[in-house]
């Protein structure tokens, strides 16, 4: 199990294991209690904690970064118990860890909702985000490869060209290609 297989539900609360998708949802396992069930795309969003971002005063940032200071700071500054702590404890918590946040943005709802998740990813040992934080220059070259290998395929094969755009196109010397006609419906007398 990796970050990057790490779900959010909408409605449900706490994180999951997503383990397989289909057109109509996904299966996803609890994290807390390790049952597994359907999530139905009707009733549900699935978000990946990796594509998560956080308000901030300057550009958003990921919530791994989020989580890896709060990892970081564990030690010198506690982590506030959502359940015991008032509003502004938890405020002062975030921005003692992340002076950043947007705190018009950023609500208290969030913040608690952060602090779960992160007691739950600490639980099942998921706070490795290292993979996350590489270079981006590392995981660039294999991309211009296959951007490369693309266009050379590109220029080997030739252009289909639509019906329509057959059909209007010069035959030889200006002539213009006749159009077909649309067959006529017999009408019963």
């Amino acid at each position: 199990m990796d970050y990057r297989e790490i779900v959010a539900v909408t409605g449900i609360g706490g994180l999951f294991h997503l383990i397989a998708t289909k057109s109509d949802g996904a299966i996803v396992r609890n994290l807390a209690d390790k049952s597994t069930k359907f999530i139905s795309a009707r009733l549900h969003n699935v978000t990946p904690l990796e594509s998560i971002e956080v308000y901030t005063t300057g550009d958003n940032v990921r919530l791994h970064e989020v989580f890896q200071k709060m990892k970081d700071q564990e030690n010198s500054i506690k982590p506030v118990d959502t359940k015991s702590a008032d509003n502004n404890s938890i405020k002062g918590y975030f921005k003692s860890i992340f002076p950043e946040f947007d705190e018009e943005r950023v609500y208290v709802s969030d913040m608690k909702k952060m602090l779960k998740w992160f007691e739950i990813l600490k639980a099942n040992d998921l706070l490795n985000f290292e993979y996350l934080n590489a270079p981006a220059e590392e995981e660039a070259a294999p991309v211009a490869e296959t951007v490369a290998v693309a266009e050379e395929v590109a220029e080997e094969k030739p252009a289909k060209k639509s019906r329509a755009k057959k059909a209007a196109e010069p035959t030889a010397e200006g002539e213009e290609k006749p159009k077909k006609k649309a067959a006529k419906k017999k009408t019963e007398e």
